[in-house]
């Protein structure tokens, strides 16, 4: 896989990008690929707001639901860097009354590491079936529920069950929620300042944050729909994985709201690239090369399928451990990970790549057709 093959992409995503519009598969969207710090490939195509005939922007501001958990789980790693977080330490340090009980009847410790790696046997209600527990207790997933507390939340997420005992499995969950609040314990302070000295303020994200910068740029955020996608509204749900996820788009314009440290941020395209290019290049500013490559570590094992077949965890991303049952031009040690809201990342070191697709739509923008699309087209 040569140059020749890279330089290219940028017509071949294009391409991609015009399908899905006319197929009206998504409504907007922002794609950007950089190759060894290089950008070969930028796009803003669609609407930013269809309804206002707005067309989307490449600094358009989107809801990035679990784009924010890289960028709380390297603050996490700046406090361990500091000797300030231990990564074996029990949430119960901090949250003494967080024991939620095991399928066996015990309550068992959860610890950092495991909250980092969704091992904790937490889960999230987008991912259980209507009448199960999350959503008897009304647990939030970060997405919904403006002006919910945190402590409210991790007392409904404390009192349901687990699925498993902490270390026994892999569980996609609200453990980054958790772990942001551990952080605010840590530095006495809330969870949006900690991020923004430790992480975006340094790497110069000024539009990346718990609240919105500018409202005029914010995406309008709509649902798959036939025959095309429909404005998402509070209180909507939007099937996903035989389920469905429930959303509140206004919870990033009310500042009652908890900062979900898995789900609260919103930001750019540019500004997710800028953060890519500092994993991609070992951490500097804001993280040592030993601590990046720890996160690159897959933690769990592919055969927790956490993306699919191949696909293991590390601290802040799936991490692609065996390319040949994932069926990706993607090299191993891969680094990738999405947002409810509808959006793909990932960082491909051996190949230089960073690529970044955002949109609007939930969820073609992350588990439909159309990352695949651009994943592929990046490589020809």
């Amino acid at each position: 896989m040569g140059l020749p093959e890279f330089a290219e992409a940028s017509g071949r995503i294009d391409a991609v990008i015009a399908r899905a519009l006319d197929e009206k598969r998504i409504v907007g969207a922002v794609v950007l690929v950089a190759r060894n710090g290089e950008l070969i490939a930028r796009t803003a195509a669609g609407h930013l707001d269809r309804e206002a005939g707005t067309a989307m922007r490449e600094d358009a501001i989107f809801r990035l639901a679990s784009i924010t958990k890289p960028y709380v789980t390297a603050a996490a790693m700046r406090l361990v860097e500091e000797g300030r977080l231990d990564l074996h330490s029990p949430v119960t340090r901090w949250f003494p009354a967080f024991r939620p009980a095991a399928p066996d009847g015990a309550r068992p410790e959860i610890t950092v590491h495991q909250l980092m790696t969704h091992t904790s046997g937490l889960g999230y209600g987008f991912l259980e079936a209507a009448d199960g527990p999350y959503h008897r207790l009304n647990v939030s997933d970060g997405l919904d529920q403006p002006g919910l507390s945190l402590a409210e939340n991790l007392d409904r997420l404390a009192a349901a069950p687990l699925a498993f005992a902490p270390g026994t499995g892999w569980l996609y969950s609200l453990g980054i929620d958790v772990l942001g609040g551990i952080l605010e314990k840590v530095e006495g302070r809330g969870l949006a300042d900690i991020v923004r000295d430790r992480v975006t303020g340094p790497l110069g994200m000024d539009d990346t944050g718990f609240a919105v910068r500018d409202p005029a740029r914010l995406a309008m955020p709509y649902a798959d729909g036939k025959p095309e996608p429909v404005p998402l509204t509070d209180g909507m749900s939007v099937p996903v994985y035989d389920a469905a996820a429930t959303f509140a788009p206004s919870r990033i314009l009310d500042p009652g709201s908890y900062p979900s440290g898995g789900a609260g941020m919103a930001g750019t395209a540019g500004d997710v690239l800028r953060f890519l290019e500092v994993i991609r290049t070992g951490g500097a500013p804001i993280l040592k090369p030993d601590t990046v490559a720890t996160m690159a570590l897959d933690h769990v094992g592919a055969g927790a399928e956490t993306q699919g077949p191949g696909w293991g965890f590390g601290y802040g991303w799936a991490v692609l451990a065996d390319p040949a049952p994932a069926g990706t031009p993607q090299a191993a040690g891969t680094l990738q990970w999405g947002g409810a809201y509808g959006h793909k990342w990932f960082v491909d070191p051996a190949n230089g790549l960073s690529v970044v697709t955002l949109t609007n739509t939930t969820f073609e923008g992350m588990a439909g057709a159309f990352p695949l699309e651009i994943r592929n087209a990046v490589y020809g």
